[in-house]
């Protein structure tokens, strides 16, 4: 069975970033890929999205409070995001489909077909784990801050 690469790991990368350039406005820079263990350390807010296909495993949007408030902000035109309300966790929410959306697309072109499932917000430390993965943790900074993924993926 072939191993998960940075081959399939760069098309979530480039969506991430594309994405949250379109939507709010940011140009994010990748911090160094890491194998990592599966703690979300802290009182972040994470986005959970499911992959199935060809692919199989997690994705995991991991973002400091602070950081999820900017961006919903940025999502809602500027509007002050003060608390992650209802309408910044579905904010939020709607940016992990877009990410994973786009992400889906630009591996289709690589012929490998993944779908996604619905985004499952989470608050708080958290351990994720899944049996025979490596997780990879990739930063994409910005100057407030940066949105971390976890990547627990395998080949279907």
């Amino acid at each position: 069975m072939e191993k998960i690469s940075v081959n399939h790991i760069n098309p979530f990368l480039m969506s991430a970033s594309q994405v949250v350039e379109q939507v709010c406005g940011i140009k994010m820079t990748r911090g160094p890929i890491a194998k990592d263990s599966t703690e979300i350390d802290g009182e972040p807010l994470f986005i959970m999205l499911g992959v199935t296909g060809e692919m199989t495993g997690q994705v995991c949007l991991v973002f400091d409070i602070e950081v999820a408030k900017d961006i919903a902000s940025r999502m809602m035109m500027g509007m002050p995001v003060n608390e992650i309300d209802e309408m910044a966790k579905s904010a939020l929410s709607e940016l992990g489909n877009m990410i994973m959306g786009n992400a889906a697309t630009l591996l289709s072109n690589s012929n490998v077909l993944i779908d996604i499932t619905p985004p499952t917000l989470g608050t708080g430390n958290a351990r994720i784990a899944s049996p025979n993965m490596t997780c990879i943790r990739v930063p994409l900074q910005y100057e407030v801050g940066e949105i971390r993924l976890y990547f627990l993926l395998k080949l279907a």
